[in-house]
């Protein structure tokens, strides 16, 4: 444990540098680190008991270590999924509530809502007011055939309205 929060502590010192940097002191601090707890799992991995919680927990991080390095090769790879995890709580506590998402197209157009919101947040719009900005939008450009104007929808658009963007 204090060999991963010695990682994680490492990796917090880099969160205001450019992601060029940031890879950089990833390779120099903390590669080291990471390649430190490896060397320690694999050498206690005999010890570990041979069923349990342990073990499983044991066999997944050896299995996985490719993956659990790749932030070591981009500088904005994050070190971990929490803001992904985070990002979908919301969906994961509500599930139970919207049963009513049993066909593969009912599924479909959750995942696309859900991922307009989040894309909203993450750009700091207030998701309800940027989903009815769109949907009157696009509403205005329904017999266009030119559709550039869906440029200017996207959440990162300059050209959004102020009062669609979150107070910072």
């Amino acid at each position: 444990m204090s060999q991963i929060q010695a990682i994680y502590r490492e990796e917090g010192k880099l969160k205001d540098l450019s992601s060029g940097e940031r890879l950089v002191q990833r390779q120099l601090v903390i590669q080291p680190l990471v390649d430190a707890l490896f060397v320690y799992l694999k050498q206690q991995e005999p010890t570990v008991p041979k069923s349990g919680q342990l073990r499983k927990a044991y066999t997944y991080i050896l299995n996985q270590e490719t993956y659990l390095r790749v932030f070591l090769e981009d500088g904005d790879v994050p070190m971990d999924n929490n803001a992904s995890e985070r990002a979908i709580r919301g969906f994961c506590i509500g599930k139970k509530n919207w049963q009513m998402i049993d066909t593969i197209n009912g599924a479909k157009a959750s995942a696309i809502i859900y991922s307009i919101s989040e894309t909203a947040k993450a750009n700091n719009l207030k998701p309800y007011d940027y989903f009815e900005y769109l949907l009157s939008e696009i509403l205005n450009h329904m017999d266009d055939t030119d559709k550039t104007f869906l440029e200017d929808l996207l959440p990162w658009s300059p050209n959004l309205p102020e009062r669609i963007r979150k107070n910072e």
